[in-house]
């Protein structure tokens, strides 16, 4: 058994930017546990740039961007461990720990749970066919290609048009992969315009809006696969060896679950505050477990975001209450989930002033309601458009004159 100040599950963005901004702050050690070899999470194996604009104020590389972090953490003082699976709870703020070096129960003064967010693989997603080899995830993808350098196929499609579609685009191409199609479930590739103007241009192939995989054929390898036209129900074969799911994402949560924090049944995260404070004192969680998914350095800012009220619960942990007695934040639809999803008593700010939710439908300039207890307690126009796939980020303006301790705060589109 070991004591620590605080013990951070994850060394993606979110942890290792949260080990950062506390390691020189408080008294006893910052732990970061990371099942993986390597801190960095998914940007150590995303080799293209993109990374580190909204924290770090630079336009770097994935790998580039997850040795940045990784020495920063480093750099401040804290503790990281890799190959260290937390496997379970044994008491309010003690995890146990497994790792090559044996088992041990690590204690904390707080946890912040950092453990991130994945794609659904194809056996979640209930689609039908043949079992053969050439299906990947995004994730899968890029580990094969930056990290192993492995050969994938020639023709691939890619089911999803998300920001990590394109991503996945340039994976493919590295590996001398041509993509033949990308299909999506919504009227409008969901990436922004900026991504699919440049990606477009990397496609020997349709974007097949409205449309669905509906069927993978093979043998050995991928072969060929079925879509189908969601309005009309006319469907049409494509040749190819790979196929790669991309978006469609779950959080990490199996940690968040055993503690039996609170969950929120759409996010399928734990439910959270505006200060990142979970249903259990002194736990936290940060990054894409919380909204599933943003870009890795939004997530970096949650880790920024969470060290405030860290380094206030171990100054004063006993007088600090949990999250749930905060009023409730939910969505009414095209809005699938939000997050926060809880007001803080103490009138707490989220990170960078954002209601974070997620849309099923596109709106161009979409107008926004919050009702509590009966009354409008804001609007607001945002001259940037709600879609699909992608992060919809509302200002705090908009509930800032909720009662904390009032009922309900409902948004809805006007």
């Amino acid at each position: 058994m070991n004591d620590v100040a605080v013990a951070i599950v994850g060394g993606g963005p979110s942890g290792l930017t949260a080990a950062a901004a506390l390691a020189p702050h408080v008294h006893g050690d910052v732990l970061v546990l990371e099942r993986e070899s390597q801190t960095g999470g998914i940007p150590r194996h995303s080799d293209h740039s993109g990374y580190g604009i909204r924290d770090l104020h630079r336009f770097i590389s994935g790998p580039a961007y997850a040795r940045r972090l990784t020495e920063s953490a480093v750099a401040a003082g804290a503790t990281l461990e890799t190959e260290a699976m937390v496997t379970g709870w044994s008491g309010e703020r003690a995890m146990e720990v497994t790792s090559p070096r044996g088992i041990r129960t690590v204690t904390a003064g707080a946890v912040v749970l950092a453990t991130g967010a994945r794609e659904r693989p194809r056996p979640a997603r209930l689609i039908p066919g043949d079992r053969p080899k050439g299906v990947y995830t995004t994730g899968q993808l890029q580990n094969l290609v930056h990290l192993h350098h492995a050969q994938v196929g020639n023709r691939a499609v890619i089911v999803g048009a998300e920001l990590v579609s394109w991503s996945a685009v340039l994976t493919l191409r590295e590996a001398g992969c041509t993509t033949v199609a990308m299909v999506s479930g919504y009227p409008r590739a969901e990436a922004y315009a900026a991504f699919r103007a440049v990606g477009r241009r990397l496609l020997n192939g349709p974007v097949m809006t409205c449309s669905r995989l509906v069927g993978i054929h093979g043998k050995h390898r991928v072969q060929s696969v079925t879509i189908e036209d969601i309005g009309t129900g006319r469907r049409r074969e494509i040749h190819c060896d790979t196929v790669v799911f991309t978006g469609d994402w779950i959080p990490d949560h199996e940690l968040a679950r055993t503690a039996g924090l609170q969950m929120d049944h759409l996010t399928r995260g734990p439910v959270v505050d505006t200060a990142l404070r979970t249903s259990r004192p002194g736990v936290f969680a940060v990054g894409n477990l919380v909204h599933p998914v943003d870009t890795a350095d939004a997530a970096a800012i949650d880790g920024r975001h969470v060290a405030a009220d860290v380094k206030a619960w171990l100054r004063r942990g006993d007088e600090l209450t949990p999250s749930a007695t905060g009023a409730a934040i939910s969505v009414e639809a095209p809005f699938r989930w939000v997050t926060p999803q809880l007001l803080s008593p103490d009138g707490a700010v989220p990170a960078r002033g954002d209601l974070l939710l997620w849309t099923d439908e596109y709106r161009r300039l979409p107008k926004l309601r919050a009702v509590q207890d009966g009354r409008v307690i804001g609007t607001k126009r945002t001259p940037w458009p709600a879609a699909p796939g992608r992060i919809y980020r509302a200002p705090w303006s908009l509930v800032a004159g909720a009662d904390p301790k009032g009922g309900t705060v409902t948004l809805a589109l006007v």
